[in-house]
């Protein structure tokens, strides 16, 4: 008995991903110009208000619903652009504005990236024990989002007073370490919930499948619910990155941490009756420093392109 080999056929690629390879580029243009055309709506409204808006801005009933139009409470856009430039004092050799402030956003980014790390590890084991024990789920959910409720800026300085009695053989507690850990209470909630909703994904007859195969727990995690969470960990990845800058920022305005962008929003603010242009550049390097943020973890998505097949609704 003879056996002949047939040549092997290139097979054809799937008309949905030959489809979204056709227009993943298309798409991301649109993405970053709908995003260009935002900017430059805010920029149209704030300038058309300055210029149309009563001087006391909007009152109704005694209370101002919409601010001032002064160059004390809104300079214009042109001006803050030029003060971002401009040295920050009138000292000879004094720095330019923007690079002060790049400087304190690349320490605020790096406290908050180590929180995002924590709050990452924390809001994935957690989605993972919720997930495995459904009495666990119906316990401990309820107080994950009742943990939300929790005002930042009073919770801040209690874990700063914490933090100072804590030590660790040699290792003493830093002040950073309190942001941190700020940051990554904000970080931990959008993963673990989105984690959560990842694992909890795959159909009934897809978990069967695996059972029939005689895979055990972890093997159907790493081969399953691993993958189908893909989607929906994504996003929360994003806005947890997101997160922990806001908890960072925040937790450096209570706590008092010098170096980071907080500081200087504290700082600026006190010095824009004389130059309120200047108190306006941390706030744009906040703004900055949260799309690097969400960014690069959205570079993520590059690495797990083959797990995207849809994206969670």
């Amino acid at each position: 008995m003879t056996t002949t080999l047939e040549p092997i056929r290139e097979q054809p690629v799937p008309p949905t991903r030959a489809r979204s390879a056709r227009t993943g580029r298309p798409r991301a243009l649109s993405a970053w110009a709908w995003g260009a055309v935002g900017v430059l709506l805010v920029a149209l409204v704030w300038e058309l208000y300055k210029l149309l808006g009563p001087a006391d801005g909007v009152v109704i009933l005694g209370l101002r619903v919409l601010p001032r139009t002064t160059d004390l409470a809104m300079p214009h856009i042109w001006d803050m652009i030029a003060r971002l430039i401009a040295p920050v004092t009138r000292a000879e050799g004094s720095p330019p504005l923007w690079g002060v402030i790049a400087i304190a956003a690349l320490t605020t980014l790096g406290i908050a990236a180590v929180g995002w790390i924590v709050g990452v590890v924390v809001g994935i084991g957690l989605a993972l024990v919720m997930q495995r024990w459904r009495l666990v789920e119906w316990g401990l959910l309820p107080w994950i989002i009742l943990s939300q409720t929790v005002p930042l800026i009073a919770f801040a300085p209690i874990v700063k007073s914490w933090g100072s009695r804590v030590e660790i053989g040699p290792v003493q507690w830093q002040d950073w370490m309190s942001v941190a850990l700020i940051a990554s209470y904000l970080a931990f909630f959008p993963v673990a919930v989105g984690a959560l909703r990842g694992l909890q994904s795959p159909d009934r007859i897809h978990t069967e499948l695996m059972r029939t195969y005689a895979a055990g727990y972890w093997q159907t995690l790493r081969r399953l619910r691993f993958p189908a969470s893909v989607p929906y960990l994504l996003p929360a990845l994003r806005l947890g990155a997101a997160n922990a800058v806001i908890g960072a920022v925040v937790a450096e305005v209570s706590t008092g941490l010098q170096g980071g962008i907080g500081r200087l929003l504290i700082q600026f603010a006190g010095q824009a009756s004389g130059d309120p242009s200047k108190a306006w550049g941390p706030i744009f390097g906040s703004i900055a420093l949260g799309l690097v943020a969400a960014g690069a973890v959205a570079m993520l998505g590059l690495l797990l392109k083959d797990y995207r097949r849809g994206e969670a609704t």
